[in-house]
């Protein structure tokens, strides 16, 4: 009964972009309403967190048996029950947690474009979709580092029209490989989360470019080689490693998917939390006002109050020269 109950309210939700639009723009007007001083700000903020836990709820089975990967689909579980109960601590009065709420909005701002923005016809004049723009971009440079490392896989148009999938011919038996990049292939979550981040807190222009300056093109270059890593690695099975429990975790059949699996769903993953836990101490050195955010969310996670700006040996107060 309860199974059904989930499916049907799940069924009657909007589709996931227009969801996320929704929660964005929610979000957004609970912190305008919030810096004017008008309460309505914090219930209607404390209302979009619950919406925010649910969409996470929505993601689920997409990270899991679509995209399947046991990081992401973690992350979504975890994120549903820390959403509803940062917005509980909100509508409770934490204030600090406007900074989150307001760093979410500019996160979802900067990426839902590059995931729902369709090619525009302007004058006779078509531009592309952002997503098309990107992707191409990140795929023509990923083949520059592989020509440079002494690959020559034939680049070729992926499923969805653009030119980006990266065509193997592996062993005697002459089987075809294909690598696609994709937009989640690009950088562009993370760096939305750092933009959204360093957009939020109240810091002088400044010292918020520098952060920027310390975490995109940072972000970017680790991405490259690590689309770079995972098509050389699955085009030529380098990580064939333990296939038959590889392909149990995930589900699949395909022998030729377990490179794939453990250089990118598995490695890749893993050291990309590692990359951007310390991409973050690097952008707090120069904004140290990123810590309250980073406290709220161990608050949340933990139910405890954390000293970040002791703990990591940060400044309590930018010097002179930067406000």
């Amino acid at each position: 009964m309860l199974d059904v109950l989930g499916q049907s309210v799940l069924a009657a939700l909007p589709d996931t972009f227009t969801f996320a639009w929704l929660v964005a723009i929610l979000f957004a007007i609970g912190a305008l309403l919030d810096r004017r001083g008008l309460p309505a700000g914090r219930s209607l903020a404390a209302g979009a967190w619950g919406l925010f836990g649910l969409f996470w709820l929505t993601m689920v089975p997409y990270f899991a048996f679509e995209h399947q990967s046991y990081v992401e689909s973690i992350l979504s579980l975890v994120a549903v029950p820390a959403c509803t109960y940062a917005g509980y601590l909100l509508h409770r009065g934490r204030e600090s947690l406007f900074v989150l709420t307001r760093a979410v909005a500019a996160m979802l701002f900067i990426y839902l474009p590059f995931e729902t923005i369709p090619a525009v016809t302007v004058g006779g004049v078509t531009l592309p979709e952002p997503k098309r723009v990107l992707i191409e971009i990140v795929a023509a440079q990923t083949a520059t580092l592989i020509d440079l490392l002494g690959y020559a896989p034939t680049m070729i148009e992926s499923s969805a029209g653009y030119w980006a999938t990266f065509r193997w011919i592996y062993g005697p038996e002459e089987h075809v490989i294909l690598v696609s990049v994709v937009l989640a292939c690009t950088g562009i979550g993370s760096m939305a989360i750092f933009g959204g981040l360093i957009a939020a807190v109240d810091a002088p222009l400044s010292r918020k470019l520098r952060g920027l300056a310390v975490s995109i093109p940072l972000i970017y270059v680790l991405n490259i080689a690590r689309t770079t890593f995972i098509t050389i690695v699955t085009g030529n099975q380098y990580m064939h490693w333990q296939p038959e429990l590889v392909l149990a975790m995930f589900g699949a059949s395909d022998p030729y998917r377990v490179s794939f699996f453990v250089s990118d769903r598995i490695l890749s993953q893993l050291l990309a939390v590692v990359a951007l836990v310390g991409i973050t101490y690097l952008v707090a050195r120069q904004l140290p006002e990123l810590v309250v955010v980073l406290e709220d969310v161990l608050y949340v996670l933990t139910g405890e109050e954390h000293d970040l700006l002791e703990a990591l040996d940060l400044p309590r107060e930018p010097t002179n020269v930067d406000r």
